[in-house]
């Protein structure tokens, strides 16, 4: 009989505690200063709140887990499974990462920190690709193995409506934001790899939409040379802030590039949000585990 290996991930992935229930794993919900007040992720900070706090200029910080914290749920994790998986957010986006790897060095082998380097909803799909590996019998060191060579196979690019919070997190300079509200200028980010970068700069939300549209597509081809096959491949929408008719309309456009595609609309994690700001629009692209690998049923429309 195989080893019994839990998955565990942080609320980065946009995981939620009832979506980690239905499947089976567990989430750390990440700590957020707001206002010099702690809070925790989908437990004491709802999103509807956190936004509230957010347009109301509220001073807000992502912290990382505490060390005991996660200590704790490995332990408790072990006493009910043989090992644990643990998914954090990419180490180029917080030293959590690497704090959590020197910390499994005490568990001989047991607790496999994973640094696939993505966060949010490609973070959710490594999460569930590990879900999937882990019912096909694969260990712990095999899915550590498999997600971090698997590391750059997907992208997020993001359009972002104002430079506002970008500015206030030190993302881009005032001169900079300044004249970027002066141009109507409407960036498109990306995270391909470690971290959030730059990507296009953009009169128009138009602009910005089809700008991230065909940034998918030259993937697809490119990088991924997938041209053609598409159940290779996952194509997911994503937003921050309410789920409004904005957001309806881009899962439409993304349905008309995609048609016959199961796309999935998701919230972007809060801890990009705050950066970002509401009313940003994303879409990511994900490779599929090997077509001998079963994983339909490891995708649900879950948050």
């Amino acid at each position: 009989m195989g080893k019994r290996v839990a998955v565990l991930t942080d609320s980065n992935s946009g995981i939620t505690q009832k979506a980690a229930a239905q499947l089976g794993i567990s989430v750390l919900p990440m700590p957020f200063y707001i206002n010099d007040e702690l809070y925790y992720e989908d437990i004491t900070l709802t999103q509807e709140d956190f936004y509230s706090h957010l347009q109301g200029d509220a001073e807000i910080h992502t912290s990382m887990p505490v060390v005991g914290e996660v200590l704790d749920r490995w332990d408790s994790l072990l006493k009910e499974y043989d090992e644990v998986v643990y998914i954090p957010m990419s180490s180029g986006l917080s030293s959590s990462c690497a704090t959590a790897r020197t910390l499994a060095d005490d568990y001989d082998g047991r607790v496999q920190v994973v640094d696939n380097q993505r966060i949010s909803v490609t973070q959710r799909q490594s999460v569930l690709d590990a879900v999937a590996l882990a019912q096909q019998g694969y260990d712990a060191a095999a899915i550590k193995e498999y997600l971090e060579k698997t590391r750059y196979d997907s992208s997020i690019y993001i359009y972002v409506p104002t430079l506002k919070y970008l500015k206030k997190g030190g993302r881009v300079t005032p001169a900079a934001a300044a004249l970027g509200t002066l141009l109507r200028i409407k960036p498109v980010l990306q995270i391909q790899g470690q971290k959030l970068d730059a990507f296009a700069k953009c009169r128009t939300v138009k602009a910005s939409k089809t700008t991230m549209l065909k940034a998918i597509e030259d993937d697809i081809c490119d990088r991924f040379k997938l041209e053609g096959q598409p159940d290779q491949y996952w194509i997911s929408g994503a937003y921050s802030g309410a789920r409004d008719e904005e957001v309806e309309q881009w899962v439409s456009e993304i349905r008309e590039v995609y048609p016959g595609k199961e796309i999935i609309m998701q919230p972007l994690s809060l801890s990009v949000s705050c950066h970002i700001g509401p009313g940003a629009l994303a879409i990511t692209v994900s490779k599929k585990l090997p077509e001998n690998q079963e994983e339909k049923a490891c995708r649900p429309d879950v948050q």
